[in-house]
């Protein structure tokens, strides 16, 4: 994996600096989670870092601001995911994001940085940051997370604001806090709390919660959110006899008529949340796709 130096801007060097890290190799390291801005072109991008042209991006102020509280904090390198992958590799994007939940489980510290709150009585509950489905699994997968104010003030931890992130996400402590493993929450459930995100292509809105179910996929831009969602499903029913993921109502602004037994979206799971597993029943095959259509074995 890539990441960038802290040292150098601590010491008011402007310079970024990336490194390359493997395996064994990797340092510890924290890690960025915000929302990009709404123009993309205003990150700084990978392509940036190595032409030297991050200067001139709106985004370099954010970027400097991680990289200072890093730096600050003791920790000589951070993630960002803006900068340090290659996003015109098609290859390269396709690892980043099927290993994305694992940079994020194996960072020291996650700072998420919520760029539209002031405070916590100032919107905390409603910033643009609940709402984008890369985070979820962000919040999730990293123990130690720090929420950063608009002016990169700490607004508190994860445990200390878990009342507060339950509010806006509906997301139990126990699975927030890594009391329990969120392995053990329904597919349902976890689905649920995807339910009212987005994501700007709307394919990402099913890859985005590959780690939260400990899945891979190929990443095929161009073949739709609902294409995207069902591919998702199919490999969550090879690893998973939860048969929750049946347990779906069709959001009110569903497509058509008529639907088979896979949902086309996270939004068909919104009323989801309180669906637990239940594995006492008698023995029935995993469900799966053939020619004809979803095959599976229930008891009577």
């Amino acid at each position: 994996m890539r990441l960038l130096k802290t040292g150098l801007h601590a010491h008011g060097d402007d310079k970024l600096e990336l490194v390359e890290r493997w395996g064994r190799d990797i340092p510890k390291y924290a890690i960025l989670s915000h929302t990009w801005s709404r123009n993309p072109g205003d990150e700084v991008l990978f392509a940036d870092v190595v032409n030297g042209t991050s200067g001139s991006k709106p985004a370099i102020v954010k970027l400097r601001k991680a990289l200072e509280r890093a730096a600050r904090d003791g920790y000589d390198f951070l993630w960002v995911d803006t900068c340090c992958i290659d996003k015109t590799s098609s290859v390269e994007l396709g690892e980043a994001i099927n290993s994305m939940y694992q940079y994020y489980q194996n960072a020291d510290k996650c700072y998420a940085f919520l760029a539209d709150v002031a405070n916590l009585d100032n919107g905390f509950g409603s910033s643009r940051w609940w709402r984008r489905g890369w985070t979820l699994q962000e919040l999730l997968a990293t123990k130690n997370v720090e929420f950063l104010s608009e002016d990169w003030r700490s607004l508190g931890s994860k445990a200390g604001l878990s009342t507060l992130i339950y509010g806006a996400t509906g997301i139990d402590t126990e699975y927030l806090l890594g009391l329990r493993p969120i392995q053990h929450a329904s597919v349902a459930k976890r689905m649920s709390w995807a339910a009212d995100r987005e994501t700007t292509r709307e394919e990402d809105l099913a890859y985005c919660l590959m780690g939260i179910f400990d899945v891979n996929m190929f990443m095929l831009y161009g073949e739709g959110g609902k294409r995207a969602f069902l591919r998702l499903q199919e490999e969550i029913m090879k690893v998973s006899e939860d048969q929750s993921i049946f347990a779906w109502v069709a959001s009110e602004d569903a497509e058509g008529d008529h639907r088979g037994m896979l949902a086309d979206s996270p939004k068909d799971f919104k009323h989801a949340g309180s669906i637990v597993p239940y594995s006492e029943l008698a023995d029935y095959s995993l469900p799966s796709m053939t020619a004809r259509g979803l095959h599976m074995t229930l008891p009577l």
